[in-house]
Formats: C-alpha cells, structure tokens, sequence
C-alpha cells in the first residue's frame, strides 16, 4: 500500500517541477513587462511539456509567461553585423581570416562563435550576394 503512494506522489513532485522551470518568467525574469513580440519557441515548448502531464499545469504555464511578456524575445536583439565591418576579415587574396571574423563577430554580437570547429560548413558567396548587400566583389 505504501509503495503507490510513494509514487503519485514522485510523479506529482516530477509534473511540479517540470512546470517550474518550465516558466518563461523563471529562465528570463528580464523579459517580464513585454506586451508583444516575436514567441520565443523554447519557452514554448518548455510550457507545452506541461499539457502533456496535465492541462491546468501547462496552461498556467502559458498563461503566466503570456501575461507576464516572458515568452517573447527580447526586442531590439538582433545578430546582424555591418557588411562594411566585415570586409576587414578578407584577406587580400579574398579568403576569409577566421581569426579576425570571429573577433568582428564577438565584438558586434557580445558572443563568443567558434568558427574553427571542425564541423563548421562554410559556404562560398557569389557575386550576386555581394551586391544584394552593396558590396564590390575585390580578390
């Protein structure tokens, strides 16, 4: 007999917790006071995990990180850097210096990208792109 109750009572302990750090509001308390914007598909997914155990918990999940705006991105964040403040990681040969795109990328965006992993791909641009952004291709 005690064995089923050590069990709901696991599985009801589980279901809290996972509603807890579940919450939007928890991960980024920063983002509280947003009315609208782009739905952050984390915190979503995260709220979602709650209708699967049990509905009332998933939608108060959604319902706090909606009222309270921790769903959305945060605004104004963007990862968009100049072109022209690119142009001073190609070498003269036209290849790209890894080195110094990676400390343009840090300096301009805040992160750290590692651009020297091994399972990085790269792709090559053309000449068309480089217009698209007003640029004049120079190898």
């Amino acid at each position: 007999m005690r064995l089923p109750f050590r069990l709901i009572g696991g599985v009801l302990v589980a279901t809290l917790l996972t509603q807890i750090t579940a919450c939007g509001s928890i991960f980024y308390p920063d983002r509280r006071g947003q009315i609208d914007g782009k739905i952050d598909p984390a915190i979503a997914v995260l709220d979602a995990v709650g209708l699967l155990f049990y509905i009332i918990p998933g939608l108060i999940a959604f319902a706090v990180d909606f009222t309270t705006g921790a769903i959305y991105f945060e605004p104004g964040h963007t990862a968009q850097v100049d072109p022209a403040k690119l142009k001073q990681a190609i070498g003269p040969d036209g290849q790209v210096d890894n080195l110094k795109l990676q400390a343009i990328l840090e300096t301009e965006l805040g992160r750290n990208l590692p651009l020297d992993d091994p399972r990085l791909i790269q792709h090559k641009g053309s000449t068309q792109q480089l217009a698209m952004f007003g640029l004049q291709p120079a190898a």
